[in-house]
């Protein structure tokens, strides 16, 4: 076990490296795995069959997309991996695409257009949470704590 992982971290001691290989790896075994399994659903074989949620067939792709998003948020939360205009840029790009994907999010739950039908309501009430959820990182207490103390400060010195 000792040469197994020296041999990986001789290999993979670049942070940005590691990740690709980890994200190769796990998009290859991962799309095997799911492409067996919905073959055996389809043939009626083994111990899977598919998810249901109130009559509605809940396809892998929702729970890829979900995914994605829980992952993409984890990393805007991540400490320690400094700020650069690349960084910058990918989280507003991740805004951009968690928005654009999100407000679709009834047409990749029911593979129909709804947008605009009783059901198309659901993509608001995600786009509601998950804006929540940014906004619990974002406009948090201590950005407000500090934004009050600067107008008490300013207030102090004009003397009001």
């Amino acid at each position: 076990m000792k040469a197994f992982s020296r041999i990986y971290r001789f290999h993979f001691h670049d942070e940005r490296r590691e990740r690709l290989f980890l994200a190769s790896l796990a998009f290859l075994l991962a799309f095997g795995i799911v492409r067996a399994i919905t073959i055996s659903i389809r043939a009626g074989i083994g111990p899977f069959h598919n998810v249901s949620a109130g009559g509605t067939h809940i396809h892998h792709l929702v729970w890829g997309i979900a995914l994605l998003i829980v992952v993409g948020y984890v990393w805007l939360l991540e400490v320690g991996v400094g700020s650069s205009w690349v960084a910058s840029l990918t989280a507003i790009l991740f805004g951009v695409g968690a928005a654009l994907t999100l407000d679709e999010f009834a047409l990749w739950l029911n593979l129909q257009d709804v947008y605009w039908e009783r059901q198309g309501r659901v993509s608001v009430d995600i786009v509601l949470i998950f804006g929540a959820l940014l906004s619990v990182g974002i406009w948090g207490g201590p950005f407000f704590n500090g934004i009050i103390r600067a107008l008490l400060r300013l207030e102090q010195s004009i003397g009001l």
